[in-house]
């Protein structure tokens, strides 16, 4: 019988994923609009260098995959992993939302070299934290469990940077964007470093190889390109983070840019009267606020709550349809609210919120914890049919998909705002703004609808999840009674 999991230690494996998305959630939804806005450069450069710095990330991840499964210590394969890198990762993930006194050439060297440090200190400590994922219990029903309360905790953190980053960088800034970010994340990092400590402290690798089973990342690789779920999780995840990679940086430009002032006034006034004048007295209405900021973040902070909402129902329709059909399902009605987007007037505040408010539950139900857990199903595949495990490497080739998929969504984002004749900090042109309603919903959903598909070809199934688990429990214990 597999192990259960307390509540104690799924908490404290779900905190290293609220303290990686203190800076992740960061890169996805500010770091393009920081490096424009703030930094000072273009937003084809800024495209340009996420494509490099993601892919040298990418490229880095079978490396540290390959690594943390040959890794033998006390503490296991991957846990020492997150404590030896909880630092650097504070200190890096600090440094590259500063914004040095440099000529653009120095900013431009300054901001490739931070960043290019970022993805591998990430993959460092993201491979061997994803990979724990799969060697912690090999219960189907409590590894859902798991993921549920791991992006419980994700949306958690992602509600501090979506609602309340914003509003620091100006309570902080003073005026200054780029002071504010920078105080602003030395908070969240040393959140992070913290987080990552307890994660360290409070989790137990349980599933480890046969010791019999000979090293051979040939062989590992083999095994992952016979994988057909291995296969087609790589590519749902390419397309999965394409897709954020695009939507998410842009979202910000389409409050900013687009969407009407006073109708987000208006809200923002509403919402004031509603939590007793709190709004007010935070700075987030006046004269000198930043309105579409402000409102912005107010959506987000409600969004992501509802996504809890979501994740709370996840399980029980994986537990009871299987993992595959409910993401499946999920990212259909998905493309279909992201699309909409692109009817909504500049007018239509509250349009945007209800849409916002659906999108997010739906992802919460489908694509916040389905495909991690079900890249924990593809390792328990892996060692099912080759009676091997190599849970790295497998992890490491599926966040390649995700590294490459916000590599060439970062750099769609930066290049078709440039190819729109997008100019920072200006009233932008009705060609500009016909451009970033483009890129927030439809561009992107293309790549949602393919991914889609693609899960139709997914052979783990709700029968295949049960078979798999009883017949590799079988194996371990009888490994164990040898």
């Amino acid at each position: 019988m597999a192990e259960k999991i307390s509540m104690r230690e799924k908490v404290g494996f779900s905190l290293g994923d609220s303290a990686a998305n203190f800076i992740f959630q960061t890169m996805m939804l500010l770091q393009l609009s920081f490096y424009t806005d703030s930094f000072g450069i273009s937003a084809a450069a800024a495209g340009l260098l996420f494509l490099v710095a993601r892919l040298f990330g990418a490229v880095f991840d079978p490396i540290m995959g390959a690594i943390s499964d040959r890794t033998v210590t006390r503490w296991g394969k991957f846990r020492p992993w997150i404590l030896w890198t909880a630092l650097p990762f504070g200190i890096i993930g600090f440094l590259a939302f500063t914004t040095p006194n440099f000529g653009h050439t120095g900013k431009l060297i300054y901001a490739y070299v931070t960043y290019l440090l970022l993805m591998a200190v990430y993959s460092a400590n993201n491979i061997p934290y994803s990979a724990l994922s799969g060697v912690i219990t090999g219960d189907m029903a409590e590894r859902n469990s798991l993921f549920s309360v791991r992006f419980i905790f994700v949306t958690l953190a992602t509600i501090a940077i979506q609602g309340f980053a914003l509003p620091m960088v100006n309570h902080f800034g003073h005026g200054s964007s780029a002071k504010g970010y920078q105080i602003t994340m030395g908070i969240f990092c040393v959140l992070a470093v913290i987080f990552f400590l307890i994660t360290f402290l409070t989790t137990k690798e349980r599933i480890i190889p046969d010791p019999k089973q000979k090293s051979s990342l040939k062989q590992d690789i083999s095994d992952l390109l016979k994988n057909r779920p291995w296969l087609i999780m790589f590519l749902v995840f390419l397309l999965l983070f394409i897709f954020l990679g695009i939507r998410n940086s842009i979202l910000l430009y389409f409050f900013k840019y687009y969407l009407d002032k006073t109708s987000m006034l208006s809200m923002l006034e509403v919402l004031n009267k509603g939590l007793f004048g709190l709004l007010g007295k935070l700075g987030m209405i006046g004269s000198n606020a930043d309105i579409a900021g402000n409102t912005f973040s107010m959506i987000n902070i409600f969004s992501q709550l509802v996504t809890i909402i979501g994740l709370t129902l996840s399980r029980p329709l994986a537990n009871k349809f299987g993992k595959n059909t409910v993401f499946r399902t999920g990212l259909f009605l998905c493309v279909l609210l992201s699309g909409i987007f692109i009817i909504i007037k500049p007018e239509a505040i509250v349009l945007t919120l209800v849409l916002q408010l659906l999108f997010q539950f739906m992802w919460g139900v489908a694509a916040m914890s389905l495909p991690w857990a079900m890249m924990a199903d593809v390792a328990d595949f892996s060692e099912w049919k080759n009676n091997r495990r190599a849970t790295g490497i497998v992890f490491a080739g599926i966040i390649i998909g995700l590294k490459v998929g916000l590599a060439i969504g970062g750099a769609l984002a930066g290049s078709l705002l440039s190819v729109y004749g997008y100019v920072a900090n200006v009233s932008q042109t009705s060609h500009t703004l016909f451009g970033i309603r483009m890129i927030t919903s439809i561009y992107p959903a293309v790549f949602l609808v393919i991914g889609a598909i693609l899960l139709l070809f997914y052979q783990i199934n709700k029968s295949t999840e049960i078979q798999m688990q009883n017949e590799l429990t079988e194996r371990r214990n009888t490994l164990a009674n040898n």
